[in-house]
């Protein structure tokens, strides 16, 4: 890309969408295309084609979408089934039709089944059931995955889709009812702190393990990939193969590790309770990131860094207030 390049980032005030403005602007590209949700409504196909034909970007980074933790998504599955595919649809192919270069789709890893083997390789896609908890979002992202292998396969696009672990990082939703659990486990435990708490509650057994990755890291990738040098990019994208990378660090912690680690670094003293009446999810959801790592990209950021700095960040914009 040139630094010149118009450079349309989907979901730009959301977790991903301010890590990725952050990036590419600290990486000198100056032409980069925004719109507030409330100024453009993704879901509505025929606005989303009005904004293309008149901003005409050279590339997309689409990381707009509804996006919540198991509770969230066990209240709102149509809601997350139904904004996902319209929000990606329509940005899919209203670039197609406005002669997008290059588009990254992001997605999840919850796209992989429930038992798929640890790690989760690109080529685990559609080899078994999915976890019933995220289904309705799951299902929506791999509909994305197919959408733009779909339209490589018909119109020679370059679109690609980069799925990430669990992120967190500044912007994050904290909000107890609909977050993940990271920045849940934030939450808790910074407040028990503040209020001399005698414990904190986990939901589950505290078994589970998951992959965590700081969203500067994510948006690293993203402009690591979408800047690939033509010939490795089209490499990447075969009909046969669905244009997929893992995005993630190869390693994870049990919710409990998570939970001692948040503790510490939030100063709580009290008690941790796991509560095994509120489910697990899938049992372990680690990525191989072999494919994105040959590609010449690792993590920078280590977790308990990361996991400090964003609690920082926190106190110093006043998250819990």
């Amino acid at each position: 890309m040139e630094k010149t390049s118009k450079i349309y980032i989907a979901g730009h005030d959301g977790l991903v969408g301010s890590a990725l403005v952050r990036k590419f602007t600290q990486n000198g590209y100056e032409n980069l295309i925004t719109r507030h949700y409330t100024k453009l409504d993704l879901r509505r196909q025929q606005d989303v084609e009005i904004f293309f034909e008149k901003q005409r970007p050279e590339y997309v980074v689409l990381a707009a979408a509804k996006v919540g933790g198991i509770l969230a998504n066990n209240t709102f599955p149509a809601e997350f089934i139904y904004d996902n595919l319209s929000i990606q649809s329509n940005i899919i192919h209203a670039a197609w039709k406005a002669n997008v270069k290059r588009l990254i789709f992001l997605g999840s890893s919850c796209i992989y089944p429930r038992e798929c083997p640890q790690p989760m390789k690109e080529d685990h896609l559609l080899t078994g059931p999915l976890e019933s908890t995220n289904e309705p979002y799951a299902i929506a992202k791999i509909a994305g995955i197919k959408m733009c292998q779909s339209y490589n396969r018909q119109y020679g696009t370059q679109y690609f889709a980069l799925m990430p672990t669990n992120l967190y990082g500044p912007n994050d939703n904290y909000n107890l009812e609909t977050s993940h659990v990271l920045p849940a486990l934030i939450r808790k435990f910074h407040e028990a702190a503040a209020t001399s708490a005698e414990s904190v509650t986990v939901w589950g057994t505290g078994s589970p393990r998951r992959e965590f990755l700081h969203v500067d890291d994510l948006a690293d990738a993203c402009l690591h990939i979408i800047d690939l040098e033509d010939q490795v990019y089209r490499t990447l994208i075969s009909d046969k193969v669905a244009p997929l990378i893992n995005v993630g660090c190869g390693k994870d912690n049990s919710i409990k590790e998570m939970a001692l680690m948040i503790q510490e670094i939030t100063g709580f003293n009290g008690e941790i309770i796991f509560d095994t009446t509120k489910p697990d999810g899938t049992p372990q959801k680690l990525l191989d990131v072999s494919l994105l790592n040959k590609l010449g990209w690792e993590q920078t950021i280590p977790l308990e860094q990361g996991i400090s700095k964003t609690y920082q960040w926190c106190l110093d914009n006043h998250i819990f207030v």
